[in-house]
């Protein structure tokens, strides 16, 4: 098997997603939203290191929480401007926002979280009051088991 980084390489849609870590389906899917735009050999999709390398932006722009249209435009920009000032320029403003975000999410979810303990002190004080034995942690966990992390491409 030719390295990763064999610009001459051409790749199957399995062997892609398998080495990305990503389904077929996720692959079409960007294919859809002219993302990338495989070479075709007869009905089979061929991908290049070229669309190997744009997908590998895709994905991270997905993991960062760039929308799709955002992830379109740097890679439009790419193509459009060989200085790449544009597009340097573009995520610079893009990763700004997303920690914009991220920063007021959690002081949101801080704010939440002091919320929620202050009920559940104001609701424990009320169980003593009343006499009623308050159930541990490890019971609320039982009813509501935390949700899986495992997440399926679109």
């Amino acid at each position: 098997m030719p390295p990763a980084h064999d610009t001459h390489r051409f790749y199957s849609i399995a062997e892609l997603a398998r080495e990305l870590g990503v389904t077929a389906r996720a692959i079409r899917f960007y294919e859809a939203k002219g993302l990338l735009e495989p070479q075709r050999a007869g009905s089979t999709r061929v991908y290049t290191y070229r669309d190997r390398a744009r997908l590998l932006i895709i994905l991270r722009g997905k993991r960062l929480g760039f929308s799709l249209a955002q992830v379109q435009q740097y890679l439009d920009l790419y193509d459009a401007d060989p200085t790449r000032r544009e597009q340097l320029a573009h995520l610079l403003r893009g990763a700004r926002q997303r920690i914009d975000d991220l920063e007021q999410q959690r002081r949101d979810l801080e704010l939440t979280l002091d919320e929620l303990r202050e009920v559940e002190e104001q609701t424990l004080a009320a169980m003593r009051d009343a006499g009623i034995e308050p159930p541990g942690r490890e019971a609320a966990s039982a009813r509501h088991p935390e949700p899986s992390m495992e997440v399926e491409a679109p």
